[in-house]
């Protein structure tokens, strides 16, 4: 006499378990399309760990930026001034700046002919030599001083100001000081004084040779300045 099975005793036909489900003590299957969970701490199907090569948060050290853009210490994802915004307020700062010189040199000539009428001939060419002399000196550092002032002391010359950029110290995200401010006006003058304007030529179109995208001239890397749009 033989015993049927304990679970069965009736010897009833028991259906078949459905497909996909196994009984207790054995993983599951995942449903078709639906792509596995990853465990805590572990990155999902088709995702790179975090720290991996493109996976920066944007803003944050190494992150890549959308071209045009720069990554600034304390800014962050800044907009580069382009280039042709930089050509006009170059041109509209060389306007403001002989505007300055002009009228210094008409009160600087006003004083000496006041002073010289009804001199004698001798005090007359000594008016108009020294008006001549204080006329170059000032309008030398007119120009000298117009960018560096401007720039170490608001961010920005006018022309900039107008057309929406600043310049800041790629470095720190800060105004350049008086230091870096006067060599990124005075390399450009320097140079094209050894080279007879040719330096000076080349500095001007040396942003469109920068293969990092952010338009920085000799100039600019000569004194760790970028220059940026306003937010």
């Amino acid at each position: 006499m033989s015993f049927g099975d304990p679970n069965n005793p009736y010897g009833q036909q028991q259906p078949p378990a459905p497909q996909g489900q196994p009984g207790y003590g054995y993983p599951q299957q995942a449903p078709q399309g639906v792509p596995p969970q990853g465990g805590y701490g572990y990155p999902q199907q088709g995702q790179q760990p975090y720290g991996a090569p493109g996976q920066y948060p944007v803003g944050q050290p190494g992150a890549p930026v959308p071209e045009g853009f720069a990554n600034v210490p304390g800014l962050g994802p800044v907009e580069v001034g382009t280039y042709g915004a930089r050509f006009g307020a170059r041109l509209l700062d060389m306007v403001f700046a002989y505007i300055i010189v002009i009228i210094l040199n008409i009160i600087i000539f006003g004083a000496a002919f006041a002073g010289s009428s009804g001199s004698s001939d001798s005090a007359a060419n000594g008016f108009a030599i020294g008006s001549l002399i204080a006329s170059l000196l000032v309008s030398a550092l007119t120009f000298i001083f117009y960018d560096v002032i401007f720039v170490s002391t608001m961010g920005s010359t006018p022309g900039k100001m107008i057309l929406g950029m600043r310049i800041v110290n790629s470095r720190t995200g800060q105004k350049p000081s008086f230091g870096p401010a006067l060599v990124r006006w005075g390399f450009p003058i320097g140079l094209g004084y050894i080279t007879c304007g040719l330096g000076y030529i080349l500095i001007v179109i040396s942003p469109f040779f920068d293969n990092t995208g952010q338009l920085r001239g000799w100039h600019d890397k000569a004194a760790n300045t970028l220059v940026i749009k306003k937010r």
